[in-house]
């Protein structure tokens, strides 16, 4: 999750927050959330993030 928030310039509370608004594709496995680095660049072509 780190990860991502880093790519995106967020903190890991903005990331879980748009994965909780479903404007961040992910899965759940065994309970955490996994975020595929392609749905990482679809959110930032959309102009989901600068």
């Amino acid at each position: 999750m780190r990860e991502v928030a880093e790519r995106l310039a967020v903190s890991t509370a903005t990331v879980y927050a748009l994965c909780k608004r479903g404007q961040l594709r992910h899965s759940r496995v065994s309970g955490a959330l996994r975020i595929d680095p392609a749905n990482v660049e679809a959110f930032i072509a959309a102009g989901g993030a600068s």
